[in-house]
């Protein structure tokens, strides 16, 4: 495992924030804060805290910065059909339930599915079964070419959106999952529009349907899991759209 010091210096280059920049945001002398990164001063909890919180690194990796300080992690992590995150998980259910007859799914980090509405089942008919076999990973079910990128109208600019929003995730994060998936999902066919699309609204055109998305996450998590969660929402991007969902 990496020394406190050296993965505080490689989340600030990752912000791209040089130590004077990191210093006068958080408090910290900028000497002190070399001293940190070289080894040569060991930070204590707080200031591991409010470094990490300045960088916006995720609850997972601050538990991974205070473990390799010699400290005990600050955030629980609890598992998805546990106790303590029954009431969260039944109410992130009602809003899957609610935003029917659009579609609609919860995702983990890795963009796992771990429920979704009914309907987001029209969206699914003709994908091969061994991709909606668990763990669905959504992003492979939408760009592999046995799943919905036969039947997605606007392949390549929703192909460049999704390889650019997950390109940023992975760098933000720092997750290698998330790289490996992003590897992977290259070498799909499907073609490349080359920059990400310009548009104010990257649509998800299907079946002739049309749609566009929405992320929300929780606002205020102080558990692993639950920062790790979010809905992934589809909206009716035309009036035709809108009527057809209803219909169904």
């Amino acid at each position: 495992m990496s020394d406190v010091g050296t993965l505080l210096r490689e989340w600030r280059t990752s912000r791209r924030m040089s130590q004077l920049e990191l210093s006068s945001q958080t408090g910290v002398s900028t000497r002190h804060l070399s001293f940190v990164e070289t080894g040569r001063s060991r930070p204590t909890r707080d200031m591991i805290l409010r470094l990490a919180g300045e960088l916006d690194v995720p609850l997972r990796a601050q538990n991974e910065l205070l473990l390799a300080g010699g400290y005990a992690p600050a955030w629980t992590e609890n598992g998805l059909d546990g106790a303590p995150l029954a009431q969260v998980m039944s109410s992130l259910r009602d809003v899957l339930a609610g935003h029917d007859p659009y579609p609609a799914v919860l995702i983990d980090r890795h963009w796992t599915m771990i429920d979704a509405n009914s309907s987001i089942t029209p969206l699914l008919e003709g994908c091969a079964p061994r991709l909606l076999e668990p763990p669905v990973n959504v992003l492979r079910l939408s760009l592999h070419p046995e799943g919905m990128a036969a039947r997605i109208d606007n392949l390549a600019e929703w192909r460049t959106h999704i390889l650019d929003r997950l390109d940023q995730q992975a760098t933000h994060t720092a997750d290698p999952v998330l790289r490996t998936l992003h590897e992977e999902l290259s070498g799909y066919p499907g073609g490349s529009l080359g920059s990400p699309p310009a548009a104010l609204v990257v649509p998800l055109r299907m079946n002739g349907l049309s749609f566009f998305s929405t992320t929300s996450v929780l606002g205020t998590p102080r558990d692993v899991t639950l920062s790790e969660l979010a809905i992934e929402a589809f909206l009716p991007a035309d009036a035709t759209t809108a009527a057809a969902l209803h219909r169904r």
